[in-house]
């Protein structure tokens, strides 16, 4: 299904002289600004074609890029339904965060999300970028800092845009869930083109393409439903208990009412005895939002002269995603509400006070109760995408340069229900008008005076002057010397608010993700590529980056490939590269988020779980995360229909920029008390944490591409191509000055598969194209539970196609062929979603049509 670039080795190897290549077109390869005739350079590079996009049978243009073997943990689609970025999707190659990995369209930047991911991870959406535009996509697996600048650590994708196309292509694709969810799929896309670059000195380019799917819950997959997991490994009974007194579950409030159900205890909390009044929060969770997306894209390039032309592309992109953001509000001991004068957290009281219908006693009552009349709280992010990109490229005085100025943007615009107004709930409780223990009794002006409806808004935009230039300065004896150099200049900018309800106060239990900085960047790179003997080319770079902020940034690299033999290839580089400071941790940023402790002097609970809120904050003496790569490889393609490529990498990364760990600040309380807050009982409330450059890692493995193509004679064609990728090590340290713990096939740091694979055959037969695939993510240790390691599981997905005339094809898709279910893991509750997908066996049928 997808073709690294090692392949093409075969093809150029094969040519019988340096004459014969020399007639071949120069083109620029992602990870190098040099033209060169050599389809394979010094670091590998995996292609995925439109031919390959559209044999995948993918919906979107983060599904074809996400399935890469190389992207081996961390990143997130819009499964991570918790997140201040819910329904995106990003990449993470190698596994060390969507930040690392940069993502190009047509070789230049585009804006990142109008917000952060998990507080701090600036990245680029890739739900926001077209799929029918796309020509082909590269993605370069090495270090490329010293071409790119930051964030290119672990690699790079270009996503490359048709610059001409002849005539139209229609598509729509209809699909479900054939296990019951009622979930359903609707894609449709539009591709025209028309004028000749060669013959009319001008193409137009013009895409459309949409895309919608209904939201899935928890309760509409049958093995989730109940939310009862005690048949696995260190599972429970899901079921969240509700509504009691004192801070103890077993001492009911009320009777029974919404979901609420009588529970044993111990079936939730093992270990626990008595009965508690619980309900099950599958029909609260959403496990992938409902959709709506159209992207556009126009590209236009105009023909000045023999040898100038003038280009500009225009991307537009409207995305929507409305999931269930989750239970009604539970109140009870640890309410807050954000004070912005003091920019911190008020404690909420919540106590029957006397005379409560609620509270027969004659002193106020400690309780705990959700408010399930109000109904679940919903959310819904809308998102706006855009870059516009004029330039203009060509030759002159034996020079090819291309220079462009562009704008991009993405605007966020998330608006939530059913939240809770805090001053209407201190009144309520006080009037005791609120009738707690029997919500039925209460009126509806009583429930619509709680009721809060809040809009966040955010937004990124980016600025980018781009310029390179490349020449052949001198005949060497082995070939010609080539040199290319080039300046940027961009501006970063990123203003990510709250809600107005959250600033005054009003909203309970407000989650903060405020960010307000921008930045100017320059740079000034450039690159030798030297042959140094037949068949021996060393490439060096290296590029300067100065920002506004932080300071200065210097990225060298050195690579090597040796055509060793017509059927051998040899190649390495040796880098250093950096990942700036993201603007929400270097510049003015707060936020408020919400996780679990375990407190060994927690007065009740010492040995459990228990939740706590999190105030984190920026740093602005933060320095950049430096890193130095090595990739080295070998290529072996004995025919022109045969190629196996091994390449290793190893990246190592000082300074890593994160928050010290939870664990570790309560460990060391006794010598910073002041980032602890604990209430009246002495349990803790608040952890507060800022970002600082921590410790070292380092993370390294292999990359193995194959692929075989046979002739069967009067029965066709057949491609076999796989890609592997294994993980050797993945080390960090699990707490401030510790010493490295390898992560590589357990979650201490993310789910991290030591092996990760996509293997795919298709077969071509007269009207006839199906292909098979199989797409492998290798077991784990459970690093949080005993006794418990999480299972590999592999999926099928077909696809096949029918050319039912020239001009009409018709496709049957079918996702997850066995219905493969994600392996169990105790930690996440069920499973990792950023390795696994619910949605179980998907079926649909696509129709193209060209004229």
């Amino acid at each position: 299904m997808i073709k690294p670039l090692a392949i093409s080795l075969a093809v150029a190897s094969a040519l019988p002289s340096l004459a014969a290549a020399q007639e071949l077109e120069r083109v620029i390869v992602t990870g190098s600004n040099i033209r060169t005739t050599q389809k394979e350079g010094a670091s590998a590079v995996q292609v995925i074609s439109a031919k390959d996009i559209a044999a995948s049978g993918k919906a979107s243009i983060a599904d074809v890029i996400r399935s890469i073997s190389a992207n081996s943990g961390n990143s997130y689609n819009e499964q991570y339904t918790g997140s201040f970025s819910a329904g995106t999707a990003g990449l993470s190659l190698r596994g060390i965060g969507q930040k690392n990995t940069l993502i190009l369209v047509n070789g230049k930047r585009v804006s990142p999300y109008a917000t952060a991911q998990d507080l701090q991870e600036v990245f680029v959406d890739l739900n926001s970028l077209p799929m029918a535009a796309v020509q082909r996509i590269e993605v370069l697996k090495d270090g490329a800092s010293s071409v790119y600048g930051s964030d290119a650590v672990a690699g790079v994708v270009n996503i490359i845009l048709y610059k001409e196309f002849k005539g139209t292509e229609l598509s729509a694709q209809v699909g479900s869930s054939t296990e019951g969810t009622g979930q359903s799929e609707k894609s449709a896309a539009l591709q025209t083109g028309f004028g000749s670059l060669a013959k009319d000195g001008y193409s137009v380019v013009f895409s459309l393409d949409a895309q919608q799917r209904d939201k899935l819950q928890q309760d509409q997959v049958a093995w989730m439903a109940g939310s009862d997991f005690r048949g696995n490994a260190n599972g429970a009974l899901a079921w969240v208990p509700a509504n009691y007194l004192n801070n103890d579950p077993t001492k009911l409030l009320g009777g029974l009412q919404g979901p609420l159900q009588l529970q044993p205890y111990g079936a939730i909390t093992p270990g626990k005895s008595g009965t508690v009044q619980a309900y099950n929060n599958a029909q609260y969770k959403t496990l992938i939002p409902g959709i709506s997306r159209i992207h556009s894209s126009l590209r236009g390039t105009l023909k000045l002269n023999e040898d100038t032309e003038a280009y500009a592309d225009l991307l537009y992109g409207h995305s929507r995603a409305d999931q269930t953001f989750g239970a009604p509000l539970t109140v009870g001991s640890g309410l807050r509400a954000w004070n912005n004068a003091r920019q911190q957290l008020d404690n909420i009281s919540v106590l029957l006070p006397v005379g409560h219908p609620n509270n027969p006693g004659a002193t106020p009552l400690p309780f705990t109760a959700t408010l399930f009349d109000l109904g679940a709280r919903t959310k819904r992010d809308s998102v706006d995408f855009f870059r516009a990109l004029a330039g203009v490229k060509g030759a002159l005085a034996g020079w090819d340069y291309d220079a462009s100025v562009g704008r991009s943007g993405s605007k966020l615009e998330e608006t939530v229900n059913n939240f809770v107004n805090r001053y209407e709930f201190e009144k309520v409780l006080a009037e005791g008008s609120y009738n707690f223990a029997d919500q039925s009794r209460n009126s509806e002006a009583v429930r619509n005076r709680l009721r809060l409806s809040t809009l966040r808004p955010a937004e990124s935009t980016l600025t980018t002057v781009d310029f390179n230039a490349s020449k052949e300065l001198a005949g060497l004896p082995a070939g010609p010397l080539g040199f290319a150099f080039g300046a940027q200049w961009r501006r970063e900018e990123m203003d990510s608010q709250t809600s107005t309800a959250v600033l005054s106060g009003t909203e309970l239990r407000p989650a903060i993700n405020i960010i307000q900085g921008k930045r100017d960047v320059a740079a000034l790179f450039a690159e030798f590529n030297v042959p140094v003997v037949k068949d021996l080319n060393v490439n060096l770079a290296g590029r300067a980056d100065r920002y506004s902020d932080f300071g200065s940034a210097f990225s060298p690299k050195a690579s090597a490939r040796y055509q060793a033999a017509q059927w051998l290839l040899l190649r390495g580089t040796v880098s250093r590269g950096f990942r700036a400071p993201s603007l929400p941790e270097i510049t003015n940023s707060t936020s408020v988020s919400y996780g679990s402790v375990i407190d060994p002097r927690d007065p009740i609970t010492p040995t459990q779980a228990r939740g706590v809120t999190n105030l984190t904050i920026a740093n602005a003496e933060l320095r950049p995360e430096r890193s130095g790569n090595v990739n080295l490889g070998v290529v072996i393609a004995p025919s022109s229909d045969s190629s196996i490529g091994v390449d290793y990498y190893r990246i190592r990364t000082k300074g890593v920029i994160d928050t010290e760990s939870a664990d570790n600040i309560i460990a060391n309380e006794k010598t910073a008390p002041e980032k602890v807050v604990r209430d009246a009982q002495g349990r803790i409330q608040t952890l507060y944490r800022q970002y600082a450059n921590q410790g070292d890692r380092l993370v390294s493995g292999i990359d193995i591409d194959l692929r075989q193509r046979l002739g069967l004679g009067r029965w066709g064609k057949l491609a076999l191509n796989a890609q592997l990728s294994h993980v050797f090590k993945f080390e960090a340290p699990l707490a401030l000055g510790e010493p490295l713990t390898n992560g590589a096939g357990n979650n201490y740091f993310g789910s991290i598969p030591k092996w990760r694979g996509v293997t795919s055959a298709t077969w071509d037969i007269g009207a006839w194209a199906s292909t098979l695939t199989w797409n492998y993510v290798d077991g784990y240790e459970q690093t949080t539970r005993e006794n418990e390691r999480v299972k590999p599981v592999g999926t099928l997905d077909a696809n096949v196609g029918w050319k039912v005339t020239p001009a009409a094809t018709v496709s049957f898709i079918v996702q997850n062929l066995t219905d493969k279910r994600p392996s169990w893991d105790s930690s996440t509750a069920f499973f990792d979603f950023t390795q696994a997908d619910p949605r179980g066996r998907t079926a649909a049928v696509k129709l193209n049509y060209k004229f």
